[in-house]
Parts: structure tokens; C-alpha cells; sequence
């Protein structure tokens, strides 16, 4: 057997053992609004080209779908797409199915296949999730351009690369079990508590002690202690391999999963005095130079978790911030669906009556890195679109019947006003995907 050949075995079998997420059966991501938010095809397309795209009827690839949690997702944040699951483990499989079965969506289907051999499925896909599988492959490469192969025209993935930078000091600790024989087959019990007592025996000022293992969670569970210590195939990437990589493979980058999280301006305390070095150069700087520096100043996270597709696909039109007044004209606006949702719309209606602010980030947390505050009667004017999109002139008929009169000259508001407080206040909201605005 040959090393890439042994390793993939090794990965299997430690899959096979421990299914991963080990997310209870009856546990549902159905009111996780981030995940869902992260898992919709509509977040990912709208980002790239600004604009909505139906759910119904698309077909969507977990590829990698370990116990099914995340193909789960992709179905309750999808409605009405078919989702399909591919891993090599055929345990994984097995409970994918059991899964999707005991949350109702009978039509999933589950195939024990390796990522290089999705072409013979015979099926192309409008939307590819690979979650935490790519830094495990031999040969990254081969496995993004196999998913290019059936990844429709307008398709987008999301997959991701483990950190090399955030994990640095976990990968220091596989070498070192590594070294010590505790990973020559699948880790089990013996090799864990083994683990745990050589841990327990150091210092706590010991490097890898200090940065891994007191800096982690305090439940060290045995899949956390698979899926740090003692994961097998893990590698680490940085994000110029991460572009190197995309660009071997013939696709186009087109966002980071979490981008906001991503933004550099937001690592200076006043972002309108930097230091004339730094205010002259960093406009310059292209995306992945941005995001690179942004890894070596403050490497916080764990994935390098981006959506990408084919070349030449984007069509993202005129930034919002840069409309005119007649763009706004023929514009219809929608609230994100996994924004739309009950427990908002009661939170909403709560902040109304009781006259305090309603936090629109409660909802969507990881889009945005503080909290998001809308005064009661301005969050308001969206209450209508929880029943479905709305022209900007009505929202601005609206704004104007609930505030008709400014509260600082007792003058009544004109149109032209409500007009530029609506606009202002959905330009917000859309930079964070709160709304989305459809063009006619």
C-alpha cells in the first residue's frame, strides 16, 4: 500500500470510529441562524453577484458529509433543493442518512465515495459544501478540480483550509505523538488517555502545554482530542497557498465565509488615523494580500473558510454605497431567510412596544463583529417584510406614517427625508445581508 494510500485508510477508519460532528440524532440546526445563514446558497450568491437566487429545485453536494449534521443544515437553510452526500467512511453515511431521515427529508442521498471520484455520479451540482475536509486530502488540488467538474456553470463552493498559523501549536503536537507511536494506527482509547496523562504531566508554562491545551476549551472530550491531537492527515495552509492552490485548481475566489471577520481596517484602534505609511499602502493592497496580512497580524482563526466558482461567473454590479436616487427607484427589498424568521419578528414586535432598540446581530452573530442596534420605531419600518418583499417606496410610505414629524424642529418630514433615512438605513443592513435588494 502506498503512503497516500495508508493514510487515506487511516482516515477512514478514524471516521468510521467517530463520525464527525458527534451531534446528537434529534438535534437540529433549524433555529442556528448563523449556521443556516453560512449553509444558504443565497447568502454565497448574492454576495457574488447581488442578487437572489430561488432555492427550489437546485441541487447541493455535502461532499464529505461525516455524520450528516452539516447536510442538515444545508437542507433546513435550502428549502426545496436536493441534497445529496458523498464520504468515505461508510459509517458516516449510514448515520447521514439515519440523519435527514429522522428530521424528515427522505429524499437525501448518500454515497460512499471518495472526493476525486465525484464525476461518477454522473450529476452536476448548483452548490458544493465541503466542510472541513480539504486540509485532510493528499493532493488539494485534485479534489477542488474534481468538484469543478460538476460544478454547474453559475455554482459555487464553499470549503476550507485549517489555519497553519491559528493551529500552529497543534500541529507541533501531532508531530509529537507521532513520534511517540500513537498514531501509527487509529487513535483509540489507550492512545488517548496516554494523551492525557503525558498533558497533565508537563508544566503549564511548557510552549505547547500553554498554547494548545490551556488555551482550548476545558472539555477535552475525545472528539476534541481526535480532531486536534491525534487527527490523522491534518495539514495547515496559509492563505497565499490557499490562493496558489485555487489558482492550479481553475477557480476564482470570490469571499471569505466570515468576511466581515476578515477585515483588516477593523485591527486599528482609529481607522481614520493610521499612520501615513500604513493610510498610503493598504488601499493599494489587493484582497489576498489584505487577508494575508491580516492572518500574520492576528491569526484568530481556525479556517480559512471561503466560497469560490468559476471564472468569469461574478456579475456584482454597482456596491450599493454608490447607488443614485433613480437606482433606488425599482428596487425591491427582501429580508435574508434566515433573518426572516419567527423569534426575530417577536423580538422586533417587543423592542416596538417597550421602545428600545432592536439588535438585528442576535440573529446572524458572525457577520458582524459588534453588536447591531436599530432604534425602535427606524427597525419598525422593516416589520412589513417579514410577509415577503416590499418596493423602497412603500417602506418609505411607512417610515413616514410612523414618524411623520421631526422630533427635534416639530416640522413634518418630507418625502424627500423618509426617502433618505430608508435608503441610508437599508444601505446598512445590506452590507451585512440583513436585507437584500432585488433590481427590476
Amino acid at each position: 500500500m502506498t503512503d497516500d494510500a495508508e493514510m487515506l485508510e487511516k482516515i477512514r477508519r478514524q471516521f468510521d470510529r467517530g463520525p464527525y460532528p458527534r451531534k446528537p440524532l434529534d438535534v437540529s440546526p433549524k433555529k442556528s441562524y448563523d449556521v443556516l445563514f453560512n449553509h444558504s446558497l443565497i447568502t454565497a450568491y448574492y454576495l457574488r453577484n447581488h442578487k437572489l437566487i430561488e432555492t427550489e429545485g437546485k441541487v447541493i453536494l455535502d461532499a464529505g458529509c461525516g455524520s450528516g449534521y452539516k447536510a442538515l443544515a444545508l437542507a433546513e437553510a435550502n428549502p426545496g433543493a436536493k441534497i445529496v452526500g458523498i464520504d468515505i467512511s461508510e459509517e458516516s453515511i449510514k448515520l447521514s442518512k439515519e440523519r435527514l431521515n429522522f428530521h424528515g427529508f427522505n429524499e437525501f442521498e448518500g454515497y460512499v465515495l471518495a472526493i476525486e471520484d465525484l464525476p461518477q455520479l454522473g450529476m452536476q451540482f448548483d452548490y458544493i459544501n465541503m466542510d472541513e475536509v480539504l486540509y485532510l486530502l493528499q493532493d488539494p488540488v485534485a479534489g477542488l478540480q474534481a468538484m469543478k467538474a460538476v460544478l454547474k456553470p453559475e455554482g459555487i463552493i464553499r470549503t476550507n483550509f485549517h489555519s497553519y498559523y491559528q493551529r500552529f501549536y497543534f500541529f507541533q503536537a501531532q508531530k509529537t505523538f507521532k513520534m511517540m507511536g500513537l498514531m501509527d494506527e487509529n487513535p483509540g482509547e489507550m492512545e488517548m488517555e496516554v494523551v492525557r496523562e503525558i498533558i497533565d504531566a508537563l508544566k503549564n508554562d511548557v510552549v505547547l502545554k500553554a498554547r494548545s491545551w490551556l488555551a482550548s476549551p476545558l472539555e477535552k472530550n475525545e472528539e476534541w482530542l481526535l480532531c486536534n491531537y491525534l487527527l490523522q492527515g491534518d495539514k495547515g495552509f496559509t492563505i497565499s497557498e490557499m490562493f496558489e492552490i485555487l489558482k492550479a485548481a481553475g477557480l476564482e475566489f470570490i469571499s471569505m465565509v466570515n468576511w466581515r471577520q476578515w477585515d483588516l481596517l477593523n485591527l486599528f484602534k482609529d481607522q481614520n488615523n493610521l499612520p501615513a505609511f500604513l493610510a498610503m499602502s493598504l488601499p493599494e493592497l489587493s484582497m489576498q494580500e489584505q487577508l494575508h496580512l491580516f492572518e500574520l497580524l492576528h491569526p484568530i482563526h481556525r479556517l480559512l473558510d471561503f466560497w469560490c466558482g468559476h471564472p468569469g461567473e461574478a456579475k456584482p454590479g454597482v456596491p450599493v454605497s454608490e447607488w443614485q436616487p433613480a437606482d433606488w427607484e425599482n428596487v425591491t427589498v427582501h429580508l435574508h431567510p434566515q433573518f426572516r424568521n419567527e423569534d426575530a419578528k417577536q423580538d422586533l414586535i417587543t423592542s416596538i412596544e417597550a421602545s428600545r432598540a432592536f439588535e438585528l446581530s442576535r440573529y446572524i452573530p458572525n457577520v458582524s463583529l459588534t453588536p447591531l442596534m436599530v432604534e425602535s420605531s427606524t427597525a419598525a419600518t422593516l416589520l412589513p417584510l417579514w410577509d415577503g418583499g416590499m418596493p423602497v417606496s412603500q417602506l418609505v410610505e411607512r417610515r413616514l406614517k410612523i414618524r411623520p414629524v421631526d422630533s427635534v424642529t416639530l416640522e413634518p418630514v418630507s418625502y424627500e427625508q423618509a426617502w433618505e433615512q430608508v435608503t441610508g438605513l437599508l444601505t446598512e443592513l445590506e452590507t451585512f445581508m440583513y436585507v437584500l435588494l432585488e433590481r427590476s
